[in-house]
């Protein structure tokens, strides 16, 4: 496993990490024994950063983490990145409080069984909260306390983006990225490399459409988001199948089909082609299982796919891709 510096916290992370929205919930049943047996092959095939939320699962996903991380030497090694602001006790607006971020970065610290957060990120908050300002400011004060060693945010739309890498104190920005989503090369990446801040990539698989393995028929579990997001009945219908209508996502996989390199899979050439860019601090796939985590830390392996096969992935992008996506971007 490769490693990227993180930011200006100098630290250094595997360019592959792992997403655990899963482990918590969202993305059908996993057992506790499945979760646990998932962290521990991403850990064995080079995996050091681990991205969770105070809401997967309600608060499960953290709690796994926690019981793989009792592990001293484990914990000694592993980046914990989670997320705050998206509780339903209270729900919004009132979460975005200086106690009540208070109160759940302690309950996060409780579950994990850490003394301080590796990073914090606001958890895709109502823009016009997020740049207020002040929420920073909050975090900064539990940085100053040492219960925090980093702080970002997790965003939906570039010019929030932008906006977050103006901020003094932001360490590190969570963005979706992806073959499908390919906005941030030319809207953030430069802006991020001027200001030491971090990204992080998520669904970088596009909710699994980039495996290339889905038809229109594919079913999904009840509890599945893929199933009761996939036009946005929840909550952003970006953070599922990048904001494609799913029939139109499997399609426009199926004609990427064509430029993946001989020997390669899609997905191992999706993740590769997310790590060929240099603004990029480490990806974050999801898994379910041991099999897929250790699959998806080859990537990190793999050669680059060249300036040929990238400036063929950007041309399909434009022409196909574009102008499908919904939601904020």
């Amino acid at each position: 496993m490769n490693t990227r510096i993180f930011g200006r916290t100098g630290r250094a992370v595997s360019e592959v990490g792992l997403g655990t929205w899963q482990l918590g919930g969202g993305w059908g049943d996993v057992t506790d024994e499945a979760a646990l047996a998932t962290l521990r092959a991403a850990y064995d095939a080079g995996t050091t950063f681990f991205d969770t939320a105070d809401v997967y699962g309600d608060g499960r996903s953290e709690t796994l983490i926690g019981k793989f991380l009792k592990d001293a030497k484990v914990r000694d090694r592993i980046f914990v990145a989670t997320k705050l602001g998206r509780r339903g006790d209270p729900d919004w607006p009132p979460n975005y409080t200086r106690e009540l971020i208070r109160r759940h970065t302690e309950d996060s610290l409780r579950r994990l069984g850490l003394d301080a957060l590796d990073l914090t990120q606001f958890h895709c908050v109502p823009p016009e909260t997020l740049m207020r300002g002040e929420l920073f400011g909050w975090l900064a004060e539990l940085q100053r306390e040492g219960k925090i060693k980093a702080y970002g945010a997790s965003v939906e739309a570039m010019d929030e983006a932008r906006w977050c890498c103006t901020q003094p104190g932001c360490a590190a920005l969570q963005i979706i990225f992806n073959i499908f989503r390919q906005k941030p090369i030319h809207a953030l990446f430069d802006a991020a490399r001027r200001n030491g801040v971090a990204l992080i990539v998520r669904l970088p698989l596009a909710s699994g459409l980039l495996g290339g393995k889905m038809t229109a028929a594919t079913k999904f579990p009840a509890n599945d988001h893929r199933n009761f997001n996939r036009d946005g009945q929840q909550f952003n219908v970006g953070e599922t199948f990048a904001g494609l209508p799913f029939a139109q996502g499997v399609a426009l996989a199926d004609g990427l089909k064509p430029l993946v390199p001989a020997g390669m899979s899609m997905a191992e050439m999706s993740l590769r082609w997310c790590l060929d860019f240099d603004a990029v601090s480490t990806i974050i796939p999801g898994a379910r299982n041991a099999a897929q985590a250790q699959a998806n830390a080859r990537a990190s392996v793999l050669a680059p796919l060249g300036a040929e096969r990238h400036g063929k992935l950007a041309s399909f992008y434009e022409r196909e891709v574009a102008a499908h996506i919904r939601g904020p971007y």
